[in-house]
C-alpha cells in the first residue's frame, strides 16, 4: 500500500493520506482493530474495582485551583437535571464547564440551582462568543447573564469561546472587558476554547499573548500522533493537529492550565459495547490515554446520564495507560475513522468555491449522528456565519478528494443542510 504526504501551507493539517479504494480493499485500518482484546477482559476487573468516584485533582496551571481530572460538561444539560450536576458533585466531580448559549441558557440555571449552596467547593467556568467587532459592554451584558444564572457573583474562569480565528483574539475590546471584569470581581481567570479550524495558530497566539490563564483545546487518541506512531512508525498518520503536543507542552511551560475536550472522538460509545470485557470501557481507555500526558491537567466531558458518571469516572486517577486500552482504541478507529471530520483539519475548506465552512459543518453532523442530539446540532448550525445551502446547487466536484482521510463530503453536505434546517 502507497501512502503520500500530505501538506497544505494555509492549513493546520500535516498528514499522510491514501489511495481510498485500495486502502479499503487490504482493510489496512480494520487490522487496527484486532488482537490483544482479551486483554481486556482480563485486567477489566481491576480497573473498576473501586466504586466511581474522583480520585485525583490536579493544579490548574498556576492559577492556584485544584479541579477534578475528570471534570462535567454541560452542553446538553437541561432544566430539571439538578440530580445530575449533584451526582457529579457527590462523586467529588469539582470543576462544572458551561457557556451561556448551552442549551439556551438551561445549562447555567441547572448548575446554579442545583450548586448554589456549594460555591466555595466548587469551580464555575463559562463561555462566550467574543467577534472581532463584539463591544466589551456586550461582552459584560452576557458574563452578567451567565452570572445570573449561576446564581454567583463571580466566575472562576471566563473562556472566549470555540475560537477559530485568530482576529477574535485582536479584539482590544475583550482585553478591556477582561480588565474590567476582574478589576469588579466578576471573573478570576480567562481562557480560551477551540476544536476547530486554525486551533493550533489560536492557541498559539492565546498562549503567546500572555493575556490567558488556561486553554481548553478538543484533543484525542484519535488526533495524537504518537497513537499511530506504535503500528505507523515511519509515517504521522492522519495526524490533522500534529503541532498539539507541542502546544499543550508550550502552555504547561509558561503555567498555563490546560484542559482538553472531544476526547471521546465522536462518542459512538454503543459501537464499543460488543468488544468491552471485564467492566472495562473505551470511554476510560480514552480518557487515560490523553490524562498520561503529563501536559493535560484535566478532562471536560459532557455527561448526560448517573451510569455514565459512573463510567467516566472509572478512569480517574490513573496516569497512564491500561493493558487492555490500546484494542479498545484501534477497534474505536477500525469502526469511525473513515466517517469521521477531525474538524481541526480544515484541509478541505480551501476546496470550496463558495467558502462553506466544511468542518464546522460536519461538526454539526457529528452533534446529530454521533450524540444522537439533533437539537444542539441545529442550534450549532444556526450559529454558524456560512451555512451549507450553496452546496444545494452543487456538483460536489470541487471537494471530491480533497478530504485527507478520504471522507466524501460532497456526498453528505447538502443532505445534511436539508436534514438540520427542515421544519
Amino acid at each position: 500500500m502507497k501512502l503520500r504526504q500530505y501538506e497544505r501551507p494555509e492549513s493546520n493539517c500535516t498528514s499522510y493520506t491514501f489511495d481510498r479504494r485500495e486502502f479499503l480493499k487490504t482493510g489496512a485500518l480494520a487490522s487496527l482493530g484486532v488482537g490483544l482484546l482479551s486483554v481486556a477482559g482480563e485486567v477489566g476487573a481491576a480497573i473498576n474495582s473501586t466504586p466511581p468516584r474522583v480520585r485525583r485533582y490536579v493544579p490548574l496551571g498556576s492559577t492556584g485551583l485544584k479541579i477534578s481530572d475528570i471534570s462535567f460538561g454541560s452542553s446538553r444539560l437541561r432544566s430539571g437535571q439538578e440530580d445530575l450536576v449533584r451526582r457529579a458533585f457527590d462523586l467529588g466531580i469539582n470543576y462544572f464547564d458551561s457557556a451561556s448559549d448551552y442549551t439556551d441558557g438551561e445549562a447555567e440555571s441547572t448548575i446554579g440551582s442545583a450548586l448554589r449552596d456549594k460555591r466555595d467547593k466548587v469551580v464555575l467556568t463559562s463561555k462566550m462568543f467574543a467577534y472581532p467587532t463584539t463591544t466589551q459592554q456586550e461582552m459584560m451584558l452576557t458574563l452578567e447573564g451567565s452570572l445570573k444564572r449561576l446564581q454567583t457573583d463571580h466566575v472562576d474562569i471566563f473562556f472566549n469561546h470555540a475560537v477559530n480565528e485568530v482576529e477574535r483574539l485582536k479584539n482590544p475590546e475583550w482585553y478591556a472587558f477582561v480588565d474590567k471584569a476582574k478589576g469588579q470581581g466578576k471573573v478570576k481567570f480567562t481562557g480560551m476554547s477551540g476544536h476547530a479550524g486554525n486551533l493550533g495558530e489560536c492557541l498559539d497566539y492565546a498562549i503567546d499573548s500572555g493575556h490567558y490563564d488556561v486553554i481548553l483545546a478538543a484533543h484525542n487518541f484519535g488526533q495524537d500522533p504518537s497513537f499511530f506512531k506504535r503500528f505507523f512508525r515511519d509515517y504521522d498518520f492522519i495526524a490533522v493537529q500534529p503541532q498539539l503536543p507541542r502546544i499543550l507542552a508550550k502552555a504547561k511551560s509558561k503555567g498555563m492550565g490546560t484542559v482538553v475536550m472531544k476526547t471521546l472522538m465522536g462518542a459512538r460509545l454503543n459501537d464499543m459495547r460488543p468488544y468491552e470485557k471485564g467492566g472495562a470501557t473505551f470511554s476510560q481507555a480514552a480518557f487515560r490515554w490523553v490524562l498520561s500526558n503529563s501536559n493535560v491537567d484535566a478532562l471536560i466531558v459532557t455527561m448526560t446520564s448517573p451510569d455514565l458518571i459512573d463510567e467516566y469516572l472509572g478512569a480517574s486517577g490513573w496516569r497512564t495507560a491500561a493493558a487492555g486500552d490500546i484494542p479498545l482504541l484501534r477497534r474505536y478507529l477500525a469502526l469511525n475513522s473513515a466517517s469521521h471530520c477531525r474538524n481541526g483539519c480544515k484541509a478541505c475548506e480551501e476546496s470550496c468555491p463558495s467558502g462553506v465552512p466544511i468542518s464546522q459543518v460536519l461538526r454539526t453532523r457529528m452533534y446529530a449522528r454521533d450524540y444522537g442530539d439533533f437539537e444542539l446540532a441545529r442550534r450549532e448550525y444556526k450559529l454558524l456565519p456560512v451555512d451549507a445551502s450553496a452546496c444545494l446547487s452543487c456538483a460536489a466536484t470541487p471537494c471530491k478528494g480533497a478530504c485527507p482521510i478520504g471522507l466524501e463530503t460532497g456526498e453528505i453536505m447538502a443532505p445534511l443542510h436539508r436534514k438540520l434546517t427542515e421544519v
